[in-house]
Order: structure tokens, then sequence, then C-alpha cells
């Protein structure tokens, strides 16, 4: 009874996890942008708090951009770490720097809602290219390449990747990242667009007035690469840019409670997702989940070696056949020959976070 059980739900699982794997994962391995040249001027936004060391290292790569006319507004979000003394002197060396400042005294929602709506209003140009203080372009193509999509769409996602550092929290971290960007990249592909990254992302500024905004969710901390991006999506406006050049970089968070605490505020805007993308996020994961559960009691159990062997070979051979490119593609192919560890650790570590959140929701924009 119990080995009908078991095998009943491994092959159930798996087959929902080929499932998602042929439908959408499979649509970002075989993708290939095919842009021409956009020549419209773009306006950069940044908003920083309190990214002084950030911001003196990273500026100076975002205005070495090969593009032909662009600005770079930063937006100080109420930074007290002499941010501003910076950003003067930046200004008098480089000509299309704007720097909006918020004031100590202005009361706000925690979040860079408001700070980034700043930012978008304070843009002159229609085209917009969004990335973060903590993120560097991986080259001087980055935003010919991520706004070269604008020929052919409202909205375009990019990939905002880590530094490779030593240590196991850097690996699942990046593993974490590039399992979210296969997710959201992929369900764009197929007309299923339910989120971006702020690290690298870029969309027309009307389309932002037209939906008032992030007024739905302004209460909300986060959302504004996700939320936001639900409401202003379509199956048509969107496409998405993975060319390694238009990746951004950021330094890997070292400390796992910093991390932790992140990815659970991230967590906290899941309940406000549409039906059908908290049923797509679900599913995949408590398949995986089930599978791998299903797997390791059989194997506990000494109960059908030859079935266990043939539901692995079929899972594993389905992983590495399909993730080969996309790992590649996004930065993290060094973690490719024992990705199957990094899958079932970060199922581990993302029901830890899910249940911590349903003891305590973070309460704090950052610890």
């Amino acid at each position: 009874m119990i080995q009908n059980v078991l095998i009943s739900i491994a092959i159930s699982a798996l087959s929902i996890v080929i499932g998602y794997t042929l439908f959408f994962f499979n649509k970002l391995t075989f993708f290939k942008s095919t842009t021409t040249a956009f020549n419209k001027p773009i306006s950069i936004i940044i908003c920083a708090k309190n990214e002084l060391e950030n911001l003196r290292e990273n500026l100076p790569i975002i205005f070495n951009q090969n593009f032909q006319k662009f600005e770079v507004i930063v937006v100080n979000d109420q930074s007290n770490d002499r941010s501003d003394i910076l950003l003067k002197e930046l200004e008098k060396k480089y000509k299309h720097l704007v720097v909006v400042t918020i004031e100590q005294h202005i009361n706000k929602h925690i979040g860079k809602k408001f700070a980034l709506t700043l930012g978008i209003k304070t843009a002159k140009y229609e085209h917009l290219l969004l990335t973060d203080a903590d993120c560097f372009p991986n080259s001087k193509n980055w935003a010919q390449l991520m706004c070269n999509n604008f020929n052919t769409a409202d909205i375009v996602l990019g990939y905002g990747g880590y530094q490779k550092k030593k240590g196991l929290l850097n690996k699942i971290i990046r593993f974490d990242t590039f399992n979210v960007a296969q997710q959201y990249l992929s369900y764009a592909l197929v007309g299923h667009t339910y989120m971006g990254v702020g690290r690298n992302m870029a969309y027309k500024k009307s389309l932002f007035f037209d939906n008032k905004g992030f007024a739905n969710h302004i209460h909300i901390p986060s959302g504004d690469d996700d939320l936001f991006i639900q409401e202003i999506a379509t199956k048509n406006n969107v496409t998405i840019e993975i060319e390694e050049q238009a990746h951004t970089s950021s330094e890997v968070i070292k400390n796992w409670k910093e991390w932790s605490y992140q990815k659970r505020r991230h967590l906290t805007t899941a309940p406000l997702y549409k039906t059908k993308f908290k049923v797509l996020l679900a599913l995949y994961p408590y398949a995986q989940f089930l599978f791998w559960l299903a797997i390791i009691l059989l194997f506990i159990l000494k109960i059908s070696i030859t079935i266990i062997t043939i539901l692995l070979g079929v899972k594993l051979l389905m992983s590495y056949l399909v993730n080969y490119k996309s790992m590649k593609k996004l930065n993290v192919i060094d973690l490719y020959w024992i990705h199957p560890i990094y899958e079932v650790l970060h199922l581990f570590i993302q029901g830890i976070f899910v249940l911590l959140n349903l003891v305590s929701k973070p309460k704090k924009w950052s610890k």
C-alpha cells in the first residue's frame, strides 16, 4: 500500500514538473533575441538610500554607457551617509546627472515606491531604464541592449545576477536568483508576465501614468517590480533581454540572516498576486517537493529500487538537458553539475521562509 501511494505521488509530481519544463522553461532555453538599434533618448532611474559607497563605485559605470543620449536620475531617498555631498560633486562632473532629494522631514510610506515615483515624474524622456544603486552593468552596452527591445515592446524584463564568491550562501543565493529568473522570464515568453526585477528592467513612462503609478498598492513596501508589472503587462507588450552584456550584477549578501529577511519580505506580496499566478507559482514547487519526498522515502524504505532509478533518471535527464543553456546564459553554469542538490536545498530553505512568514511577517523594510 505504502509503495503504491509513494510511487503514484512520485509519478504525478514528476508529470507536473515535466509539464512545466516543456511548456515554460523550454522557451527560455531556446530563446534568441532579435532586435534592432534603438536611437531615442532614455532616462536611467536609480533610487538610493544610504548607498554612498555603491554610488561612488557604480555610477561611473552607468555614465560610461555606449548610448547616444541619456540622463541619469538618482533619487536620494532620505540618506544620512553623506550621499548628498558625493552627488553634488558628481553633478559638476556629469552634466546628464539629475539628483532628486527626499528630505528627512518628509513623511512617506516605507519602501522605494515614493522615490521611484519622483524619479519617473522627473524623467524628461518616455523610455525608462531602471536599476538599483548596488548594481552595476556587465558591460558598456547594457543600456543599448536593454533599450533595443523598445522597438517591439513597451516593457523589457532583464536579468540582475550576483557576483560569484566562495561559500555555500553565495551558491544558494545565486541558484535562487536563477530559479526566480527562469520562472519570470519563461512565463513572460508565453504571455503570463507576473514580475520583473528592479535591478534591471525598462518600461515606458506613459504606462506608469496610464496605470496611475503604484496607487493600488502604495501602502505596501514592495510590489514595484511585481504587482505593478502584473497591472501593466499584456500578452503583447512584454519582451525579455538575457544577453550577457545586458545583465546587471550585485555584490551578494554575506549574511544568512539578512538574506532570509530579504526573501521573506519579498514573499509578502505573493498573496496579492492574481489567482492564476498564485496557482502557477505554487504548483511547481509543491510538485518538486512531493517528488523528492517520495523518492527519498522510497529509497529509505528500500522499495522498488528499479522504479526509483527510472523516475530519478527521467527527472535528472530532463533537468540537465533543459537547464544547461539557461544556466549558461544567466551566468550560473558553475552550479550546473550539482544543481539538483541545490534544488533540494532551495526547496527546504524556501519552505522555512514560508513557515516563518506564517508565524510573523517582516514589518520593516530592512533589518
